[in-house]
């Protein structure tokens, strides 16, 4: 059974995730910004490529609400990179892969078969979290207008 992800009103907890540069991303990243983390399973699989590339096409419309959307999975940053080109998409990938699925633990959205279950985060500028969403299994695909919902609820 999967975890329950982190509550809304909940403060960002501490994490460390890669960038493509290779780079940190942690909890003062998110400072300042509405941040919408995107948990995937796997890259290169088919309702993660569906999904990445049904969100790239909203990221206008997120800009134009002053938020941002990162996709976040246990794989290596390299494989991100190769998915994200791959794609052709632009949204920036973070790597939860060393050590593994920390960062997913720590949101409550780690799968017990060794992934990110498919789940959306959204955190407010001040570091709290305002919505968060799971799907009911990993093969589902949550629709754009969740997200959009999401930032409506926050």
């Amino acid at each position: 059974m999967p975890e329950i992800p982190i509550a809304q009103g909940t403060p960002s907890p501490e994490f460390t995730l890669k960038r493509g540069d290779g780079s940190d991303f942690t909890k003062a990243s998110l400072e300042g910004q509405t941040t919408v983390l995107v948990f995937y399973p796997f890259a290169f699989s088919p309702v993660c490529t569906d999904q990445l590339n049904l969100y790239e096409e909203m990221l206008g419309d997120l800009a134009a609400r002053e938020a941002v959307l990162y996709g976040v999975s246990c794989d290596a940053t390299w494989s991100q990179t190769a998915f994200k080109d791959h794609l052709g998409i632009t949204i920036e990938q973070l790597s939860d892969f060393e050590p593994k699925g920390a960062a997913c633990r720590a949101f409550g959205v780690y799968h017990p078969g060794g992934f990110p279950q498919r789940a959306l985060v959204i955190i407010g500028p001040d570091g709290i979290v305002r919505w968060s969403y799971q799907a009911d299994s990993p093969g589902d695909l949550p629709g754009a207008n969740l997200i959009f919902d999401g930032l409506d609820a926050a």
